[in-house]
């Protein structure tokens, strides 16, 4: 048996351009239907109110939930530390507004005291985030 080399024959190689085309192709699709939202992190039951509007995205979002504890950028801090917490994030950008996000069953005295102490950190932009009625 003699083999003979074919001194005209190529190596075989795959091409995967038009994989790698692929998927950047599904990579940049993903990224631009994904949606990006902020969150207090605590699940509530917004009210609803025929008068709600959205309003400005780079917002501090302070959740309250049913038993009344309060959460910032997913993370409950106390009543006592919320002016601290609101002065540092106002000094940083002293025109953003804080959007409370209430459960509809929170105590509405706990809602008094976060626009409380919203007033002594000097927030100038305090809203209730509502469902619109439909």
């Amino acid at each position: 048996m003699s083999f003979i080399k074919n001194k005209n024959r190529k190596a075989s190689v795959i091409d995967i351009s038009p994989m790698m085309d692929m998927v950047f192709i599904l990579l940049i699709f993903f990224i631009v239907t994904s949606t990006f939202t902020r969150e207090t992190g605590v699940d509530v039951t917004k009210p609803k109110a025929s008068s709600a509007k959205e309003l400005a995205k780079e917002s501090i979002l302070i959740g309250v939930t049913r038993q009344g504890t309060i959460h910032i950028n997913e993370s409950q801090v106390n009543l006592s530390s919320l002016q601290t917490i609101l002065r540092q994030m106002m000094a940083e950008a002293p025109d953003r507004p804080v959007i409370i996000v209430s459960d509809r069953d929170a105590p509405s005295g706990r809602i008094v005291d976060i626009l409380d102490e919203c007033n002594i950190a000097r927030v100038r932009k305090v809203s209730i985030s509502a469902k619109r009625d439909e």
